[in-house]
């Protein structure tokens, strides 16, 4: 064993698709630094690599927009938790959705579930039709897909489950008719995380996530993924992915990396937090509806039973509570652990309010059409203490609704309109 700038005699570190989920999180992208021997990663912060010669680079690196060591690393490690060949990292969710709407070419039709996130929404509405491609939305889309094909449809979008309704589509399902056509299935699995779902294993061709949310899960990095299987589209996305230059930074795939070991650990108590909140929901007096996978209660349970690890909800819901978007508002600022914020799958649990935030993009009618009414609140429940979360979400909404009449019904008295 040596310092001397020789390689250390250590074990290599390759974990094979045998080893299970939490074994391939903390090891697979991390191999041992051959030189020092350091067990995590060094930072390649290196813009520029040297060449031996003209066009002959001393490793597998030239430029870090086309590769970096960061990157590769990471993309290693989503493509194993997603089971697939490949995974490329792009600086975000939206420039994920972007890139491979941008690989389709100019008449080109999509298919998408209607209940999807506003900056996907947005991309399809307003950016899409600019390259000459067009989007049919679908509330109902396994029951739809048949009639909604065309001979120019190249792409069917699913969330599964839906931001903010948590609707979830049979992968399955859609998959084999799309496939009869020759259509590609993409799903965006960001509300899940490659721990409760594994969309390719369901017939999938792309998976999606904004690495934003549960997979660095610590609200400090932008950034998105795709993973699949087909060298073809590994070819035609890796190109697009470099001539646009929609990459991360070397430090935060770093970040995303580092958080991603941790995955099953995050995912699996956001899951547990999120079943006792929709549990308390559900028994409330003050709330009208809870849209919640992991409930026997939820229309789509059976698709959760089947293609989530051990029927596990996940981490987010979303619910309707009594007394209109008055009352949502109220009960987003009175939450004491939630807080009142944008984005999802972090280590602390966020609250917002969908038809005014994340997406009020949409118009209204389109909105209500797919579940997302002005009373809907939606929660990412983080990985605090789930009996803090229960009682900070039933204090809210005794603040949210009880109160408030009490405070107007007092009001009303003495001014003589009780």
């Amino acid at each position: 064993m040596t310092f001397s700038g020789h390689p250390i005699d250590t074990p290599p570190r390759a974990p094979s698709p045998i080893h299970r989920f939490g074994t391939l999180a903390v090891h697979a992208g991390s191999p041992h630094d051959p030189v020092t021997g350091a067990v995590i990663e060094p930072i390649s912060l290196s813009t520029t690599y040297a060449q031996t010669s003209v066009g002959k680079p001393v490793g597998l690196y030239e430029y870090t927009r086309s590769a970096n060591p960061n990157r590769t690393n990471f993309e290693t490690a989503i493509a194993a938790l997603e089971h697939a060949r490949h995974a490329l990292a792009f600086a975000s969710g939206s420039a994920t959705t972007a890139i491979i709407l941008q690989s389709l070419a100019a008449g080109s039709h999509v298919v998408s579930v209607s209940d999807v996130y506003g900056g996907t929404h947005r991309y399809f509405t307003q950016v899409a039709s600019a390259h000459g491609v067009t989007v049919t939305f679908s509330p109902s889309i396994e029951l739809d897909i048949a009639e909604l094909i065309r001979a120019e449809t190249k792409l069917i979008w699913i969330e599964s489950p839906s931001n903010p309704t948590l609707s979830l589509v049979d992968i399955r399902a859609v998959s084999s008719v799309a496939h009869q056509h020759g259509i590609l299935v993409v799903v965006d699995n960001t509300f899940l995380s490659p721990y409760v779902q594994n969309p390719l294993d369901h017939g999938a061709d792309i998976v999606v996530h904004s690495v934003t949310k549960y997979i660095n899960g610590h609200s400090d990095v932008l950034m998105g993924c795709a993973a699949f299987n087909s060298d073809a589209l590994k070819t035609r996305l890796a190109f697009l992915q470099n001539a646009i230059g929609a990459v991360p930074s070397p430090f935060d795939c770093w970040l995303a990396h580092r958080g991603l070991k941790t995955l099953h650990l995050r995912a699996r108590e956001a899951s547990r937090n999120a079943n006792m909140v929709a549990e308390a929901l559900q028994a409330s007096p003050h709330v009208t509806s809870v849209n919640y996978p992991g409930l026997s209660s939820h229309p789509h349970r059976m698709i959760a039973l089947k293609q989530h690890r051990d029927g596990m909800g996940g981490g987010m819901l979303s619910f309707r509570i009594k007394g209109g978007k008055k009352a949502a508002e109220r009960f987003c600022e009175a939450t004491q652990i939630f807080t009142l914020a944008e984005s999802l799958g972090g280590v602390e649990s966020l609250c917002e309010l969908p038809s005014s935030m994340t997406h009020a993009g949409i118009p209204k009618a389109q909105r209500e059409a797919a579940g997302v009414f002005d009373d809907l609140v939606r929660l990412s429940c983080g990985v605090e203490d789930g009996v803090d979360l229960v009682q900070d979400v039933r204090s809210a909404l005794e603040k949210a609704v009880v109160a408030a009449k009490l405070s107007n019904g007092a009001f009303n008295g003495v001014n003589g309109y009780a």
